[in-house]
């Protein structure tokens, strides 16, 4: 192997989650799909799901059955509307919560959008060894969540959560300056 190749992209499966959008006007769709592209993730796929929590959990546990993916990224559903209901269905699915995730936007978000940002419900955490990301449906957000978080840190929260952790850890010491080393 050369020492000049690139480690393999890892796979996200994006999805849109609304009851209204199309592929012609899935703004934050294609947003988050050019974002996480330019991060230097490879998409696997992209679909728009109504919101409707059994299709909802059917794509996710399809993505881990199918091994499609190491990550999962979902824009839509966030909020406190009564159709919102993303993080009704992810909560159950996750054997492990990422809570700095959710903590870590709303703090940014509040520097874009004020008080308002509280009322987001955006969410990371692991389902079955992928990495899964719920991020609001505004393009803004989207940007903000991709470009501010998951860019630098999701090829890292991967790796761990595969059990593959001191492979790409390249952005510092696997669990901060007072981690362990492998």
């Amino acid at each position: 192997m050369s020492t000049n190749q690139q480690p393999e992209a890892f796979r996200v499966a994006t999805f849109t989650l609304s009851d209204t959008r199309t592929p012609n006007d899935d703004v934050g769709g294609r947003l988050l799909v050019d974002r996480l592209r330019a991060a230097g993730f490879s998409i696997v796929s992209h679909v728009i799901l109504r919101e409707e929590p059994d299709e909802i959990r059917e794509a996710i546990t399809h993505v881990c059955d199918a091994d499609a993916a190491d990550a999962i990224v979902l824009t839509g559903g966030t909020g406190i509307a009564p159709r919102d209901r993303t993080i009704e269905v992810i909560e159950p699915m996750l054997d492990k919560t990422i809570d700095g995730f959710g903590e870590a936007f709303r703090r940014l978000s509040w520097d874009q959008i004020g008080p308002r940002a509280i009322l987001s419900r955006a969410i990371a955490g692991v389902v079955r060894g992928k990495v899964i990301a719920a991020l609001p449906g505004s393009p803004s957000a989207v940007e903000l969540a991709v470009d501010a978080l998951l860019a630098p840190t999701l090829s890292h929260a991967i790796a761990l959560a595969s059990g593959r952790g001191g492979k790409h850890a390249a952005h510092g010491p696997p669990h901060g300056k007072h981690g362990r080393k492998h």
